[in-house]
């Protein structure tokens, strides 16, 4: 009785050590950088956003990110050293470039789509207006090896990057090993990006009971849901980073001149698709779409009241919709809505500024 007794109590202790152990190592989810000797990197999510999943292969560190964010604005990623990734996402726009349609790259030739900003890059699901790179550190050399962008070839890079004073002893200190690979670029500057957040807006602190809106901007975001009117969260869901990242074809074109998703798919059936970009801050983003056809806000409504084109593969939501559904007024209360998405906080943030 007494063995059993005993044996009882162990098996509870056992019991209580593990669950202690697991509960442990959700608390650390980067246990490993303080055995390398790194800084965990505690990314504060703004309370407008959901929790961010990070990836179990490239753990956050202060010091990878601060690596990450000094290759962000270096020009030696391109091939003359003239561009850096923030030569076209820059901070006082958003992350955008400026209010150009078309970025221009290192040998003068414009590029045929409007660069994306690049906050909230955690939460996405796929990268570039295709959706060609499946994740954020893939992403990174997307630009780099455009023949229209940076225009650089990656072993040359790498030459570069382990010839230069100081990035071969960063590389070493984040990621360890004696000479810095593609793979440690992609992640370093992946870190740095995934710290991009914004969702300090109005809207949040009304949400959260701290701000106060307007009787137009309230009657904007009741317009902006309504299905019979601006229909906007079938794509843009209310809240959080306000996209389902998902491709859709909006109606922008009725012959497609970029047939988006479809290069990477090659399925007829993604003709025309393009990613829904994020609306918060949107009214710091112009111009707007795939291939920066709109310079307002105005226009965009324009476009989703009376000038989308029901063509081939045109997003099921929208084949529904009537046109001249929203008066002027509804319009105009809805953009004034999604100025209430602005994030001023985000131009600024010394966290994000060029070291």
């Amino acid at each position: 009785m007494v063995a059993k007794k005993y044996i009882f109590f162990f098996v509870i202790f056992f019991l209580i050590y593990i669950a202690s152990s697991i509960v442990a190592c959700k608390k650390d989810p980067n246990p490993d950088s303080h055995v390398n000797g790194l800084t965990y990197y505690n990314l504060a999510i703004p309370a407008g956003l959901p929790a961010m999943k990070i990836p179990d292969n490239n753990p956050m560190s202060v010091e990878g990110v601060a690596l990450g964010k000094q290759l962000f604005y270096d020009p030696i990623l391109s091939a003359n050293n003239t561009m850096a990734c923030a030569s076209c996402h820059i901070q006082q726009y958003a992350f955008v470039d400026s209010a150009r349609r078309f970025s221009t790259g290192i040998d003068h030739i414009a590029g045929t789509r409007n660069a994306m900003p690049l906050f909230n890059l955690g939460y996405q699901k796929k990268f570039f207006w295709d959706g060609g790179a499946v994740d954020l550190e893939s992403q990174v050399i997307g630009p780099i090896q455009n023949p229209i962008e940076m225009h650089e070839d990656l072993g040359r890079l790498i030459v570069k990057l382990n010839r230069h004073s100081t990035y071969p002893a960063l590389f070493k200190q984040v990621f360890g090993g004696d000479s810095i690979t593609t793979p440690m670029l992609m992640k370093a500057v992946a870190q740095f990006e995934r710290t991009l957040l914004s969702g300090n807006t109005r809207y949040d602190r009304y949400v959260k009971g701290e701000a106060t809106l307007t009787a137009q901007e309230l009657r904007g975001m009741a317009l902006f849901e309504d299905g019979d009117k601006g229909d906007c969260t079938h794509c843009h869901t209310m809240g959080g980073t306000f996209s389902d990242f998902e491709f859709r074809n909006n109606g922008v074109d009725s012959i497609y001149t970029d047939a988006g998703r479809y290069r990477i798919t090659l399925l007829p059936s993604d003709s025309g698709k393009f990613k829904t970009p994020s609306l918060r801050n949107i009214a710091l983003t112009a111009p707007y779409m795939h291939d920066g056809r709109f310079n307002t806000l105005q226009q965009c409504l324009d476009h989703y009241n009376t000038g989308f084109h029901h063509g081939k593969n045109l997003d099921p939501v929208m084949t529904t919709q009537k046109k001249n559904r929203m008066t002027a007024q509804e319009m105009g209360d809805i953009i004034a809505f999604l100025q209430t998405l602005t994030d001023s906080s985000l131009l600024v943030n010394p966290n994000f500024m060029k070291p």
